[in-house]
């Protein structure tokens, strides 16, 4: 996939790299990154030397006929891994034994502490919990990353990719041994957390926003569907008047005629 999807990708849209040195050359660590589009998760291996597993929705790898089956082994291929996500904390289980497996094995597993991609281009809030013990429950380095402008190449509702140079900066490891043993305390994974999302906020130049990710796409389908509603209710009251109107008009005319049917009969 490297050779078939990298390279290719490298060649149309030469993304810029800064900092590849502080990803090592062996061993595990997790690579904790802003989400800012699909394509993330094709640029950022795409640019390194070693595989990056991600994690992915079980239904990728499940979809039955030929397209299901091309689509799982398409993401077999660039290193995803199937995450049933029935239920909140079984998805959020499932992937944190899956990075866990990956770091035991001495390889990268990426991951996006946000947890969704960004509605507009700013920085969410961390989720605590699965970047922080995955990274406590085996003790390695959480190196942060920055994607830059690949929110770009293929905005929502355009078919063709932009032609353009995304970047990515990768920080210095982040070293939490610290707190190595407390993957069960919740005030030590969100201070994790929180530290990994200023490092990446330092990277990326980001505006950073205190909630979630998730919390934003609510409130920007609610205030969709509200703008939605309202238009329509102004149009049903729009066409209602210029019914109104039209009956008036007509019983004024109406009038008119018996008016002058009345004057035409009069002797």
């Amino acid at each position: 996939m490297k050779v078939a999807i990298g390279g290719p990708l490298k060649l149309a849209f030469r993304p810029w790299v800064e900092g590849l040195e502080n990803v090592p050359a062996e061993g595990p660590a997790v690579l904790a990154s802003n989400h800012l589009s699909f394509s993330d998760s094709f640029f950022l291996p795409a640019v390194l030397d070693r595989k990056v597993t991600f994690i992915a929705k079980a239904e990728y790898f499940t979809t039955p006929g030929v397209k299901g089956r091309l689509t799982a082994a398409f993401f077999k291929g660039v290193g995803q891994l199937p995450v049933d996500r029935s239920g909140a904390r079984g998805a959020g289980e499932a992937a944190i034994k899956s990075g866990i497996e990956v770091l035991e094995r001495g390889e990268l597993f990426g991951i996006y502490p946000e947890g969704t991609r960004s509605p507009d281009g700013r920085l969410y809030r961390g989720k605590p919990g699965g970047l922080a013990r995955v990274a406590l429950a085996t003790g390695a380095p959480v190196i942060p990353v920055a994607m830059i402008d690949t929110e770009k190449i293929q905005p929502p509702g355009q078919v063709m990719p932009k032609l353009m140079k995304p970047g990515i900066r990768i920080g210095k490891p982040l070293d939490f041994s610290r707190y190595q043993g407390m993957e069960h305390d919740r005030f030590v994974l969100r201070a994790v957390t929180d530290e990994v999302m200023y490092e990446i906020m330092k990277l990326s130049g980001q505006e950073y926003v205190d909630m979630y990710a998730t919390a934003m796409k609510r409130q920007l389908t609610e205030a969709a569907k509200a703008e939605k509603e309202a238009e329509k209710a102004a149009k049903a009251a729009l066409a209602r008047a210029e019914k109104e109107q039209a009956e008036k008009l007509k019983a004024a005319m109406e009038q008119a005629d018996r008016e002058q049917d009345g004057r035409r009969s009069d002797p």
